[in-house]
């Protein structure tokens, strides 16, 4: 009985190992991202310029939870008419992806078309509402924003509720950064042996 006793007592002077690590990438994560905002704060914000003459597209995660029966027509025309007020931007369309929250970047077809139009020099503004319609990974954000920065002819994305521009000239020396451009050897995956693009998303 006694024995039973001193290890119950044992049990429960053990102790729960912390898992403090864990949360250590995002709390750093966190911690950049509040001295980057304020670091904004301090500075005088670039948006694209009305008189420049932007090829522009409108991307849009549209998930339909509002009460307005025709929100994404409501929603087109808003841009329209804000676009219209820049009479050097062409528009050259919506993108449209369905969903309440982004997927993996290469599964949104409307973002993967918008993507190959900027590649063929047919847009060289994408204005979004918000980050997370694009992706809730920063990391893929932030290669995606270097990738078109990098083009023969840099496009900018600009994101309406964070206020951020990508090609805003305080960004300019990290999109410039080659560590997280694609080598100049680099090879595309066959399209033919899907098991090493599967490898990608383990």
């Amino acid at each position: 009985m006694s024995d039973l006793i001193t290890k119950s007592e044992n049990t429960e002077l053990e102790v729960m190992p912390s898992f403090d690590f864990a949360l250590e990438a995002e709390a750093e994560q966190q911690t950049r991202l509040a001295e980057h905002r304020a670091w904004l704060k301090g500075i005088r914000r670039e948006r694209p310029l009305p008189q420049h003459p932007f090829k522009v597209a409108v991307y849009i995660r549209y998930f339909n939870q509002t009460k307005h029966e025709d929100y994404l027509e409501y929603h087109k025309q808003q841009f329209l008419s804000t676009i219209a007020l820049c009479p050097n931007w062409e528009f050259m369309g919506f993108y449209i992806d369905e969903g309440a929250t982004a997927p993996n970047m290469e599964n949104a077809e409307a973002w993967s078309q918008l993507l190959r139009d900027c590649y063929g020099e047919k847009v060289d503004l994408i204005i979004t509402q918000k980050t997370s319609n694009v992706s809730k990974k920063h990391a893929e954000l932030i290669f995606c924003a270097r990738i078109l920065a990098a083009l023969k002819k840099p496009v900018g994305i600009y994101f309406i509720s964070e206020d951020i521009f990508t090609l805003a000239s305080y960004y300019r020396e990290d999109l410039k950064d080659p560590f997280f451009l694609p080598a100049p050897d680099r090879r595309l995956l066959p399209e033919d042996i899907p098991g090493p693009r599967g490898l990608l998303h383990d």
